[in-house]
């Protein structure tokens, strides 16, 4: 039985993640500002009040577990704001940042005492920060925050590799939440892609980046 950590576990992929390892038998720990009645269903761990963008709710967040040894990392917590030339919200932007580049690296940061030699950091990013997969343009923040995001998890790739702790970006697909008002792909089918992905690697593809479908994506 793996301890696996889910940040944004309380709705969309993060509660689904929390849902589908949970039933395979596994020790869950839901991370979340506001818990919700589906989260709570499950019966698993949860820890909420926790802010990824403040580090004194994060720091706040490691004292809590202890140094409690974290097999998986899922680092879920993530906004999407829509940017469009002419029309950008620079506000916007920067909470994009906070949420989703800048948090990641503020929660592994703050539990590495956590993670030890065959632990694995999971960052849950998009193929639309990948740079040469960008062909359709707009959505400035989030596709600016995304790529700084892939490049914060291959440098703690590198940091974290002689630790023995792999670091993977995985892409979740176009995936049915309330992030994409309901289009997309089922949340079920994303989730259990993503924990194959999970299941699957290993530190020789340490700062890699994964569709949850099974294949390398480019950067």
């Amino acid at each position: 039985m793996a301890t696996i950590l889910i940040t944004g576990a309380n709705r969309g992929i993060g509660l689904e993640l929390a849902r589908q390892f949970a039933a395979r038998g596994e020790d869950v720990i839901g991370v979340c500002r506001r818990p919700s009645a589906e989260l709570e269903a499950l019966h698993v761990e949860v820890i909420t009040g926790v802010e990824v963008t403040s580090q004194d709710s994060v720091q706040a967040l490691a004292e809590t577990l202890a140094q409690r040894p974290i097999d998986r990392l899922v680092n879920n917590a993530g906004i999407l704001e829509r940017n469009a030339l002419g029309n950008l919200d620079w506000a916007s932007m920067e909470r994009q940042f906070r949420v989703n580049a800048l948090a990641p690296l503020r929660v592994t940061e703050a539990l590495r005492s956590n993670l030890v030699t065959g632990s694995n950091v999971f960052i849950i990013t998009s193929r639309m920060g990948s740079i040469d997969d960008n062909t359709s343009g707009g959505s400035y923040g989030y596709r600016m925050s995304k790529a700084a995001v892939n490049m914060a998890g291959k440098s703690l790739s590198v940091d974290l590799k002689d630790a023995g702790i792999g670091v993977f970006l995985l892409h979740p697909g176009w995936v049915s939440t309330e992030m994409t008002d309901g289009t997309g792909i089922p949340v079920q089918e994303s989730a259990a892609g993503l924990i194959e992905r999970m299941d699957t690697l290993d530190i020789g593809q340490t700062g890699t980046f994964w569709h949850q479908e099974g294949y390398e994506l480019p950067w």
